[in-house]
């Protein structure tokens, strides 16, 4: 017997990315991965990012015992999404570097490079004039760092760069309904519970989406295409739904399901340095609402 935690993700603007983490183009992903929707209940659960999938065998009468850790408990569920209100599509422009900058004290001091570019004002400044210096066109990526080769402190790697032009891509007004099947209904409870109650901060994909309003809806017992097909469709910003539309619904398959295709978004590990996903495989669908579904009580929107 298996059952399903239903969990609602809707906010002012969702961005689930797929590729590269610092492009100069940050695209959205039509709907929420798996990856990011495993990392947000881990993160709700207090999980540290360094916890692997599995742990060190142990045996008990001559046999195995799961080796998953909570995070492998997580990542095994089966991952389903309906988008009841899939969002529009909004492009946000962004402009990095260059420019004048202010320099504080610990730049002149510990930077020689900086102190020797603002010699002649330094020499001459004085009273309350000391450390209120600026360089032009000088700034330091904040992700680029290295050891200074006279003082040993660590500085900007790169101190000068024309302004780099990035855009990024946003659902506005969006809201999904998320599914995790799993065997083990304590374990979804546990889940959901922490989802209201969480350890770290969540965000929807990006740490400028937070989500609002509920998260952890309820765990029901069945598949996942039961419980998509049993409730009704989650109100949209203005509070509506329209009960006579069907949904696109994703679903997560084997890989010799008809019509199945792969998606990288399966965690393997979310180390910082580091982080590892794998390809699982799901099959798209409409998703059709049963006359006598269920409606949505006590929802915070």
């Amino acid at each position: 017997m298996t059952h399903v935690l239903l969990i609602r993700l809707a906010g002012p603007l969702q961005s689930w990315g797929t590729s590269s983490r610092f492009p100069a183009r940050r695209d959205s992903h039509s709907r929420p991965t798996k990856s990011a929707v495993i990392g947000m209940c881990a993160a709700a659960l207090g999980l540290p990012r360094t916890m692997s999938l599995k742990q060190p065998d142990k045996v008990t009468d001559d046999k195995e015992r799961s080796n998953l850790t909570v995070l492998g408990g997580l990542a095994r569920c089966l991952f389903g999404v309906r988008a009841d209100h899939p969002g529009v599509p909004v492009r946000d422009y962004h402009t990095v570097g260059a420019g004048t900058y202010p320099l504080r004290p610990r730049d002149i001091i510990t930077d020689h490079r900086r102190a020797a570019a603002v010699a002649t004002g330094l020499d001459a400044a004085t009273g309350d004039q000391f450390g209120h210096h600026t360089l032009t066109g000088w700034y330091g990526a904040p992700k680029k760092i290295a050891t200074d080769p006279l003082s040993g402190v660590l500085v900007s790697g790169e101190l000068s760069r024309s302004a780099l032009i990035t855009e990024r891509w946003y659902l506005a007004d969006a809201t999904f309904l998320v599914g995790l099947q799993h065997e083990d209904e304590a374990f979804l409870t546990s889940v959901a519970r922490a989802l209201e109650h969480p350890q770290r901060l969540l965000w929807l994909g990006r740490k400028s989406c937070p989500p609002s309003g509920t998260l952890a809806l309820k765990t029901v017992p069945g598949d996942l295409t039961t419980a998509f097909r049993n409730h009704r469709l989650l109100p949209g910003p203005d509070g509506t739904a329209d009960p006579t539309r069907k949904p696109w619904a994703w679903l997560q398959a084997t890989p010799s399901q008809h019509g199945a295709t792969p998606v990288q978004d399966q965690p393997v590990s979310f180390d910082a340095l580091q982080p590892e996903h794998t390809t699982r495989w799901e099959i798209r669908s409409r998703a059709t609402i049963s006359p006598n579904a269920l409606d949505w009580e006590d929802l915070i929107p």
